[in-house]
């Protein structure tokens, strides 16, 4: 029996020990996983920074391009280049109106715009009608000079020939 109860003793120590060391074990673990957390919310915290800086240089970007696209938009439309963009619009879009909407004149635009589109149904005799006015005006345009251009067409509003 003192065989059996040193055996048992022994078995009960052995079990202790296994016990601790199951329970160091578990507390090693839970220490790296705690300090991975931190690692991993350290990491987070800078994607996120990272993520928010970029989203600001892309929103930098794009005010960058949109105001470099307004600038390119109103030099094109400013003055003597306005009359190159109308002038050469008018003969090739002419039929549609287009330069007359560069220009200012709505209502002369979507009159040569109906009458463009009317051609479909016309036999195509309105749109003729519209694309020659639209290849002289575009002729008169190219032919005039900067100046006369802009106190005709841009200052006097003189919106037909």
């Amino acid at each position: 029996m003192s065989d059996e109860k040193s055996l048992g003793d022994d078995l009960n120590d052995m079990l202790g020990d296994a016990k601790d060391e199951v329970k160091k074990a578990a507390d090693r673990a839970g220490k790296k996983a705690s300090e991975f957390a931190e690692e991993a919310k350290e990491v987070l915290g800078d994607a996120k920074e990272k993520a928010s800086e970029f989203a600001d240089e892309a929103k930098e970007s794009a005010k960058e391009f949109s105001n470099s696209a307004k600038e390119a938009y109103n030099e094109a439309t400013a003055g003597d280049n306005k009359k190159l963009i109308t002038g050469i619009l008018a003969i090739l879009l002419g039929w549609i109106g287009i330069h007359k909407f560069i220009l200012g004149y709505n209502t002369e635009g979507v009159i040569l715009l109906v009458l463009g589109l009317l051609g479909f149904f016309t036999c195509g005799i309105s749109s003729a009608i519209s694309g020659i006015i639209g290849l002289i005006e575009g002729i008169i345009y190219l032919t005039k000079t900067d100046t006369e251009f802009h106190n005709t067409y841009q200052v006097g509003k003189k919106s037909w020939f």
